[in-house]
């Protein structure tokens, strides 16, 4: 067979497979998980359906949790036979919940396409937050988390991004009181929120309707380690609070720990995150993450260049002891240094305080976090290569 026919052999090959996907998804029903209010009622109303049967819709699947169209007794029949049909309500499988002996919990969720991510809810007096996912993996590679090891293979969809709250809150439901209410949420779990920007901002969203979880804009925190363009353009489409992930205190250390900090580095994203700040009421200050590394980013020196980085930014920083896991070669910093680096900022008129570690036994701690991935970036090989050659 010539090289043309091959060619042409491949195409047909690729069009029969690209035909039967397109089938697929055609056959495939439409979960109400990825509909923002605003978008479920543009939904119902292309389709002959009252507008307000959106919020009758959006109450029962994320205040109540409800996952059958039979049970949405203030409902019509006729459009929840019409749902029934075309519609379901679609969250991740949950393949394990553990619990950690401090209250935390994690569960690993399995994806339609195979891949598994994890969510961990974190209870404490008066207050319970909940670290959602937001990719499968993580596109950046920074050298100190465990998700980023793995690598990266896909964007979460909406329904999967809020999927997780779901599931959190319907989890947690029976036993419901003051240190097991979700009360607050995170986008810290695995993933860079703003690299999947349009489907992170309609999960936050959700989070924030009145009609579903009804959470406060000061209690919905996005974590970012400082994509610089997609951080202009939140500001613009959704009022939350920001935590930005520095962990240094100079662009060469920062460089190696953050790599993204080679294309934004710490004056231009710190520039970025004023623009930010500017007539927000829940932007009073932005949380900066420091995560204590023994020997490498914890010295005086590192506390002084933090203090005068972070002189003109309203900030509280967030000190949080390193998280070990399978072959790392970081180290925690010891608790008297962390104490040392958090007197310096203190004493410098910063806020701060020392993450307390939760979930280290079940591996829900921050950094840790690792699901079961297909990583399309080979990233889990490329660490490998680099730990033989040192």
């Amino acid at each position: 067979m010539s090289n043309k026919d091959k060619t042409a052999k491949i195409q047909q090959i690729d069009v029969k497979v690209e035909k039967a996907s397109n089938a697929a998804n055609t056959s495939k029903k439409i979960n109400l998980l990825d509909f923002t209010s605003e978008k479920l009622k543009d939904f119902l109303v292309e389709r002959g359906e009252k507008a307000f049967r959106a919020t009758q819709l959006i109450k029962w699947i994320h205040q109540s949790c409800v996952d059958d169209f039979n049970k949405m007794t203030n409902v019509s029949k006729a459009l929840r036979s019409n749902l029934q049909e075309t519609t379901e309500i679609r969250a991740p499988e949950v393949i394990l919940d553990q619990a950690s002996a401090d209250g935390t919990h994690k569960w690993l969720l399995k994806l339609e396409d195979g891949n598994c991510i994890e969510t961990v809810f974190i209870p404490e007096k008066g207050r319970g937050t909940l670290c959602v996912s937001s990719q499968v993996g993580c596109a950046l590679d920074c050298t100190f988390c465990s998700t980023a090891r793995q690598g990266f293979s896909r964007n979460l969809t909406v329904g999967e991004i809020i999927g997780q709250v779901w599931i959190a809150k319907r989890s947690l439901q029976p036993d419901a009181n003051t240190d097991r209410v979700i009360s607050n949420v995170v986008m810290m779990g695995m993933g860079e929120p703003l690299l999947n920007f349009d489907n992170v901002v309609d999960a936050m969203k959700i989070m924030l309707d009145d009609n579903a979880y009804g959470l406060s804009k000061r209690r919905v925190t996005l974590s970012t380690s400082g994509v610089v363009p997609a951080l202009d353009r939140l500001r613009n489409e959704i009022d939350v609070s920001l935590a930005l992930s520095l962990h240094a205190s100079n662009d060469p250390l920062r460089d190696q720990l953050v790599p993204i900090n080679k294309k934004y580095p710490i004056k231009v994203l710190l520039a970025a995150c004023k623009r930010f700040m500017e007539g927000k009421a829940s932007r009073e200050r932005i949380t900066i993450e420091y995560v204590m590394l023994d020997g490498i980013n914890d010295s005086d020196q590192h506390a002084r260049e933090l203090a005068f980085t972070l002189r003109d930014i309203p900030s509280k920083v967030n000190l949080i002891p390193f998280n070990p896991f399978p072959e790392t070669r970081y180290k925690r910093s010891p608790l008297k240094r962390i104490n040392k680096f958090r007197d310096i900022l203190t004493a410098a008129g910063l806020i701060v305080m020392t993450r307390k570690t939760r979930g280290e036994d079940i591996d829900a701690a921050c950094g840790q976090l690792a699901g079961k991935i297909n990583d399309r970036s080979r990233r889990e090989q490329h660490f490998a290569r680099i730990e033989q050659e040192t």
